[in-house]
């Protein structure tokens, strides 16, 4: 499966260097959905087991999952799912970027904000990339 093409600039990540389909290529836009999708299904499961489904406690498991498990091993449970990784210099970002993508990605609008490369704002301002395992 092709990146998205643009007549100037070629496909989506090659400005990053990454390769245009497969291993390493930019992670679609539909896997990146799911995964996020299910990284809050298991969030509110947890929360509607123990919390009774407390809306903040939803947004906090699902925020410390990503901030510990992007952070440390540059997946989530969805990503790992879907087989896309967050990177950051080819190594997993550390907890600090993944705090940073994850309150990005909290705030909506940052994840919609795209550039050529096919990054969000979050993704842009944490330095990482999301591409395919």
């Amino acid at each position: 499966m092709q990146g998205s093409k643009d007549a100037d600039y070629g496909w989506s990540g090659k400005g990053l260097g990454l390769p245009e389909s497969g291993p390493g290529s930019l992670a679609p836009w539909g896997r990146r959905l799911l995964a996020l999708f299910i990284d809050w299904g298991i969030a509110l499961l947890i929360s509607a087991t123990w919390f009774e489904g407390n809306a903040m406690v939803t947004l906090a498991v699902f925020a410390g999952m990503r901030i510990l498990l992007v952070g440390l091993l540059g997946v989530s449970i969805g990503k790992r799912l879907v087989r896309i990784q967050v990177v950051r210099g080819m190594r997993a970002p550390g907890p600090l970027w993944a705090a940073v993508n994850t309150l990005l990605l909290l705030v909506v609008i940052p994840p919609l904000v795209l550039d050529a490369d096919g990054r969000g704002i979050h993704d842009r301002v944490a330095g990482t990339v999301q591409m395919r395992m």
